[in-house]
């Protein structure tokens, strides 16, 4: 596969302290990746990194094939950067204010189709003040992609939203995806990686402690199985590597119907909390 961005041996430190202490990165042409990690991980180190916004003390990296400790203005024309928050023009409309981005770049969208892309067709002649928050972060994201970006930074781009508006933003982010942009999300939310993300990388300690699919990160997929039941009035609990066969025999035990049965596996929390787990 081809790969957006690489790094290899990224490190970063302030004064005394190490924020990203050697950070090997593969980041697919095409694909959503997501990193996580606790605050003061070094995750938005080394994203402003990747974006041009910080200088790197080592280490080798590469972002649609340029280093991005020295960019130019073509490079930074290829990426678009949508940051947690914004400073809008409270009196400018949606159109006056995408309209006037799209100058800064050589070859941009259409406004209006990037409005309609973001779904603010019937917000286009409204002044940013008259838009909800989740309306304002949609105007942000029209901006991040109104240069066409072949590479697109989301820095948490949910938080605050309602869960009605948390899904419509997941539908605009897959949307993008499914067109050919290459993101990369970092973000708070376990179950937004889940539903957006192709792979994640989880950082702490200004390293990145696990790498893969959601749904393997850290042996998720091999982890065992928990499958719970109640026994006149009390919860019983089973840790398994075969969840079918124990629920085939609570069947038997049971004639049929085993009270209140759940049969689960560690969520995506779950081994995440394990892996940024300060050592003992």
């Amino acid at each position: 596969m081809r790969t957006a961005v690489t790094a290899r041996g990224l490190t970063k430190r302030y004064g005394d302290v190490q924020a990203v202490g050697g950070i090997d990165l593969d980041i697919h042409v095409g694909e959503v990746f997501a990193i996580l990690g606790p605050n003061g991980a070094g995750k938005s180190t080394t994203v402003e990194i990747m974006e041009g916004y910080r200088t790197r003390d080592a280490g080798e990296v590469s972002v649609l094939g340029a280093d991005p400790g020295r960019p130019t203005r073509e490079w930074r024309s290829r990426i678009g950067v949508v940051l947690q928050t914004s400073n809008d023009v409270a009196e400018v409309t949606v159109r006056e204010t995408v309209r006037h981005f799209a100058g800064y770049y050589p070859n941009p969208k259409d406004p209006d189709e990037v409005i309609e892309l973001v779904g603010l067709s019937d917000k286009a002649g409204k002044r940013i003040r008259q838009l909800s928050g989740g309306q304002r972060r949609r105007v942000d994201v029209a901006l991040g992609v109104i240069g066409g970006p072949e590479l697109l930074f989301l820095d948490e781009p949910t938080t605050g939203f309602d869960p009605e508006a948390r899904r419509q933003f997941w539908d605009l982010i897959q949307g993008l995806a499914q067109q050919g942009t290459t993101i990369v999300l970092t973000t708070h939310y376990l179950d937004e990686a889940e539903a957006l993300a192709d792979r994640v990388a989880v950082v702490a300690g200004g390293l990145i402690v696990a790498e893969g699919e959601p749904k393997t990160l850290g042996g998720r997929a091999t982890a065992k199985a928990r499958v719970s039941w109640s026994d006149e009035g009390e919860r019983r609990t089973l840790e398994t590597d075969t969840p079918t066969r124990t629920v085939l025999e609570l069947t038997h035990r049971f004639d049929g119907e085993v009270p209140e049965l759940t049969v689960t596996r560690p969520s995506l929390e779950d081994v995440y909390l394990k892996l940024i787990e300060p050592p003992a």
